[in-house]
């Protein structure tokens, strides 16, 4: 009798319960289906956040015992890329995008010297001519945006046009003008005082002695307008965060 009640009674959990057990677990899986999912956290910017970190935009690459030296008053723009055996004279502005690359031998940008826009310097290991392998920008030195100079030499006050290349062993000697878009072939001496131009650089003429002084008053112009920029970026201290806090506090936009 036992074993008939116990029978008896799985039957009739099975036929009473069954369908409706089923129905309640089909409505769960089509709620959860229907709804929708979270939505994803909102991550918020902290007000204590420095909007700007100006020193941590600036690439100095040291390579093994060579790191890159700047002048205390050399201004080098954040996004420049200063590898190796590089130095940056008193007065000499390095400006944004340029790659100066001395992972083979030394590159230096004399005094009151200027390397403007997205300009690349590199040095071999030997030159093929003979001459220092070596980039050497003497001061009074303007060169042109997009420039690629490679083991040359520049004496002092002398302009280099915008997308000149000057290529390994080259000279160019003191008061001497490339116009825009020059090639220098390897070797080449570009004498005093003459104005060259063109692929390869061709002789144009010689430079009037007016010419001749206005080319250090140009890096001098340079260098000024360096000087706003250079106050700015304040790139050896933590100065500007307190100026930041300065302006919040005045209702100044930062």
């Amino acid at each position: 009798m036992a074993t008939l009640a116990r029978i008896s009674r799985r039957i009739l959990t099975r036929t009473c319960y069954g369908p409706f057990l089923g129905r309640a677990f089909s409505a769960e899986a089509v709620q959860s289906a229907q709804s929708p999912a979270p939505p994803p956290p909102v991550i918020r910017e902290s007000a204590d956040r420095v909007r700007w970190d100006y020193r941590g935009q600036r690439k100095i690459v040291p390579l093994g015992q060579w790191a890159p030296k700047i002048a205390v008053d050399a201004y080098v723009a954040p996004n420049v890329v200063l590898a190796g055996q590089v130095v940056v004279y008193d007065g000499a502005s390095v400006w944004n995008g340029a790659v100066l690359r001395g992972d083979l031998n030394k590159i230096t940008v004399g005094f009151c010297s200027n390397v403007q826009e997205r300009c690349v310097f590199h040095a071999a290991w030997s030159s093929p001519t003979g001459l220092p392998a070596e980039t050497s920008i003497d001061r009074f030195v303007t060169v042109g945006a997009y420039s690629l100079l490679r083991s040359c030499t520049i004496e002092p006050e002398c302009i280099i046009g915008q997308h000149s290349i000057l290529m390994e062993g080259s000279l160019v000697e003191t008061h001497s003008i490339l116009e825009a878009g020059s090639v220098v072939p390897p070797g080449r001496r570009i004498p005093s005082g003459e104005l060259w131009a063109g692929n390869p650089a061709k002789f144009v003429r010689t430079l009037s002695h007016e010419e001749i002084l206005e080319i250090p008053k140009l890096a001098v112009a340079i260098n000024d307008l360096s000087r706003t920029h250079f106050s700015e970026f304040l790139p050896y201290s933590t100065v500007y965060l307190e100026v930041e806090k300065m302006k919040s506090s005045l209702g100044i936009s930062i």
